[in-house]
C-alpha cells in the first residue's frame, strides 16, 4: 500500500511517522504556507485543566497527553532528542475565587487514577512565585507536575526526519485534488499526478481549499493567533512551569531564557498574516496582568499561526464517506499540539486496519 499525506504540520508529520514505522510506503507533500499553526504554536500538554466537558473530545485530549511519553521515547530511538519537550508542570491560577475553586475541583476529579498527571498540589502565593517568578503577588495556584511543554516546530521536524530514515519521502510543493473514476487524484504544481492507494489530507487551515474541488464542504476555517515571544537575558527559565490563567491566554517558558505569551483567537480573519496593534496589545496586556515581572523582558518576535478550527470546535478524523481512498485529519484547533501526535497514530492505525486506541466515530467527516 502506498499512502500520500497532504500537509506536514503536527498531525501530518505524526501520521507519516507512524505509517513509516509500520513499514508502509508513504510520501508527504507540504506547501510551506506562511502561518502554519505548527510553525507558530507554543505547545502545552495539560488537558486536565481545560474547561472543556465534552466527553468524547476530552477522552481524545487526555489520550494525547498520555501518549507523549511513548512518543518521546520512540523518537529517542532515532536519536531525535531536540524536541523542546520538558515535563515542567503547570500552574493553574484564576483571579476569581469561585473560578479557582471550580478549577481545583475539576483538576482533582480528572487526575484521579491518571499517573502521568502526577500528584497535584495546592500552592501558596509565595510557593507559586518560586516556581514562576514573574507571577503577580498574591495568586494561589494548583500545580500539576505531569504537564509539559513542547516546541511544535522541532517536534514535527523530528517526526519527519525519523520517518525519512525509514524510507518516507518528503516533498515541498502545492497540490490539487480531482475526482477521476470515483477516486481522488493528487497533482503537484507542474501537473504531475502522485500515485497513491490512499490519500490523507492533513492540510490544516488550507484543507478546505484542497477538498472543495471534490465537492466536499469542509467545515474548517482559519482562526488567527498572534503569539508573543519575549526574552529575559541571563535568566534561567528552562524549568519554569506552564502558566494557565483559566482564560484564552497562557504563558510558558523554554530553555533559552524565552517566555511565550499567547494568544489571540481571531475568527473570520481569513489568512491575514499581519501582526496588528490590537493583537499585540491584547496578548501583552493579558500576559502582564498575570505576570507583571515580565515588563522588562525583551520582545523577540510575534508569530502568527492559523489554527484549523472546525465549526463545532471538534476534530475531524476518519475516512470520507462516498469517496474511496480518501481520509481527512483536521480541526484540532487550539488543542492541536496535545492531540496531534496521538491523532496521527490513530489515522495510521485506521489506514492499516489495526485496533484504535479511541473510537473515531464521533469525529467522522460529515
Amino acid at each position: 500500500m502506498k499512502v500520500l499525506i497532504i500537509g506536514a504540520g503536527i498531525l501530518g508529520a505524526s501520521t507519516t511517522y507512524h505509517l513509516a514505522k509500520k513499514g508502509v510506503d508513504v510520501e508527504v507533500v507540504d506547501a510551506q504556507h506562511e502561518g502554519k499553526a505548527t510553525l507558530a504554536g507554543a505547545g502545552i500538554v495539560c488537558p486536565w485543566a481545560t474547561k472543556l466537558e465534552d466527553g468524547d473530545f476530552y477522552d481524545m485530549y487526555a489520550g494525547g497527553a498520555a501518549y507523549y511519553a511513548s512518543l518521546v521515547d520512540g523518537l529517542k530511538s532515532f536519536s531525535e532528542v531536540d524536541l523542546g519537550y520538558g515535563k515542567v508542570g503547570a500552574l493553574v491560577v484564576a483571579e476569581d475565587r469561585q473560578e479557582f475553586e471550580a478549577a481545583a475541583e475539576r483538576v482533582a476529579r480528572r487526575v484521579a487514577n491518571v499517573p502521568e498527571a502526577g500528584t497535584v498540589e495546592h500552592l501558596s502565593p509565595a510557593a507559586a512565585r518560586e516556581k514562576f517568578p514573574p507571577l503577580r503577588e498574591g495568586m494561589e495556584a494548583i500545580f500539576i507536575p505531569g504537564a509539559a511543554r513542547v516546541d511544535a516546530r522541532l517536534l514535527a521536524a523530528a517526526m519527519l526526519r525519523a520517518a525519512s530514515s525509514l524510507g518516507a519521502r518528503v516533498r515541498q510543493d502545492r497540490v490539487s485534488l480531482a475526482l477521476e473514476d470515483g477516486r481522488p487524484v493528487c497533482r503537484v504544481s507542474d501537473g504531475t499526478a502522485l500515485q497513491a492507494d490512499e490519500i490523507v489530507v492533513t492540510a490544516g487551515a488550507w484543507a478546505s481549499q484542497i477538498l472543495n474541488p471534490l465537492g466536499i464542504q469542509h467545515s474548517v476555517a482559519p482562526q488567527k493567533g498572534q503569539i508573543i515571544h519575549l526574552r529575559l537575558p541571563g535568566v534561567q527559565t528552562s524549568n519554569w512551569p506552564v502558566l494557565l490563567p483559566m482564560g484564552s491566554h497562557y504563558l510558558l517558558a523554554f530553555d533559552d531564557s524565552r517566555v511565550v505569551i499567547g494568544a489571540t483567537r481571531e475568527d473570520n480573519s481569513g489568512f491575514d498574516y499581519r501582526v496588528t496593534a490590537g493583537g499585540e496589545a491584547e496578548v501583552l496586556n493579558a500576559g502582564l496582568a498575570i505576570a507583571p515581572g515580565l515588563a522588562s523582558a525583551t520582545h523577540i518576535e510575534t508569530r502568527i499561526g492559523f489554527r484549523p478550527a472546525s465549526s463545532n470546535m471538534k476534530p475531524i478524523l476518519g475516512r470520507v464517506s462516498g469517496i474511496s481512498g480518501l481520509t481527512v485529519g483536521n480541526g484540532l484547533g487550539a488543542a492541536g499540539l496535545t492531540i496531534g501526535p496521538f491523532a496521527g497514530k490513530q489515522l495510521a492505525e485506521l489506514l492499516t486496519g489495526a485496533p484504535l486506541d479511541v473510537d473515531l466515530t464521533p469525529y467522522a467527516p460529515a
